[in-house]
């Protein structure tokens, strides 16, 4: 945004710098022809309501546009969403979609479901999934094996189990000290969380208020992406990574980051 030009003002003579206000200043009260007259009491601030999270994209969406699509007849902003989600290469949020197509959240919740229903009417490889708060295009967790082939990942781009117990410690205690990560894993870690912080998994998020306020770690943003998650509450729990019998690990585990 261009900054605001200033404009020239009547010489005035000069003020005093004023003094820092304190932190609750009451209200002015005009002058009274009476001097014992009571002050009116300060008015009460009125809560800041905190902001909503910001609804899914995917909700239940206009059933005549789904049974459009299903009959392979896309509509124009269906078109431009579908563009503007294969040219991205990180999730775009459902209010950034929504402004840059031009179209209400309805709309843009329709469309993206419009185009799930021809991706699974023509038997697509991918699909629209919800992930790091946004939503991005994925392709299906069944076809993981042909595509790390393809891409032949390296090992070492891949994380040391070090850095995955490290890396778990973080995503389910955060915010978390360093001591307390190595009180868990039994061992120092400063070099292992410097490793996860160039590769932006790890971040600091705060300072905790004990002595010595040390540094308190959390995940990025990122790590959401890498591991195909929403949110953090979408991380698999406990009791279903200690059970081999329990098959549901996670909600993201038919989709795999189209990268």
């Amino acid at each position: 945004m261009s900054k605001q030009k200033q404009t020239k003002s009547k010489q005035q003579p000069v003020a005093e710098p004023p003094t820092a206000p304190e932190a609750t200043a009451p209200v002015e009260v005009e002058q009274a022809a009476v001097v014992s007259e009571p002050q009116a009491e300060p008015v009460a601030e009125s809560p800041v309501a905190e902001p909503e999270p910001e609804p899914a994209i995917e909700e239940e969406a206009d059933a005549s546009v789904v049974q459009a699509a299903e009959d392979g007849k896309l509509s124009e902003l269906a078109a431009r969403i579908e563009a503007m989600l294969l040219a991205s290469d990180e999730p775009l949020t459902p209010s950034r979609l929504s402004t840059l197509a031009g179209a209400t959240r309805k709309q843009t919740r329709d469309a993206v479901a419009a185009l799930n229903a021809a991706y699974e009417a023509g038997g697509h490889s991918f699909r629209i999934e919800e992930i790091a708060e946004g939503v991005q295009m994925l392709t299906l967790g069944r076809y993981n094996d042909l595509l790390e082939q393809l891409l032949a990942v390296r090992k070492d781009s891949k994380l040391s189990q070090a850095a995955l117990e490290t890396l778990a410690v973080v995503a389910y205690k955060q915010p978390v000290t360093r001591a307390d990560i190595e009180i868990v894993r039994g061992v120092a870690c400063g070099e292992v969380l410097r490793s996860l912080m160039e590769k932006r998994l790890v971040k600091i998020v705060g300072r905790a208020e004990i002595l010595g306020r040390p540094m308190l770690y959390g995940s990025t943003r990122r790590f959401l992406e890498v591991f195909g998650l929403r949110a953090i509450e979408d991380l698999p729990k406990a009791e279903a990574l200690t059970d081999p019998d329990k098959k549901d690990l996670g909600p993201r585990e038919e989709v795999q980051n189209a990268k």
